[in-house]
């Protein structure tokens, strides 16, 4: 199961009522870009007590094989991103209900 950007905008909305559907849309933007942004930078994002923190990591540049066809391909240098959860969500996973 998964839950989709239109479902948190919608449990937001329910538990502040007071805020506009619309405002919680912007500020779910700003929230994202702004981390893209960091992120794009090579900025590390750290929100440790809540969600945990995000980084930016360069895979070097490497010749790999097709596997279908076993020529050799370039792949070029690019960046992932890694992601580590705090140890507050950790445990609220594991919880047993």
């Amino acid at each position: 199961m998964s839950v989709s950007r239109s479902e948190i905008v919608k449990k937001i909305s329910k538990n502040f009522p007071n805020l506009f559907i619309k405002d919680i849309n912007k500020l779910l933007n700003i929230f994202l870009y702004e981390i893209t942004k960091a992120l794009s930078n090579g900025e590390r994002v750290e929100l440790r007590d809540t969600i945990g923190t995000f980084e930016t990591r360069v895979q070097k540049r490497r010749v790999s094989l097709n596997p279908k066809t076993l020529e050799k391909v370039n792949v070029p240098e690019k960046k992932s991103i890694i992601y580590k959860s705090s140890k507050e969500w950790k445990n609220k996973i594991n919880e047993k209900k």
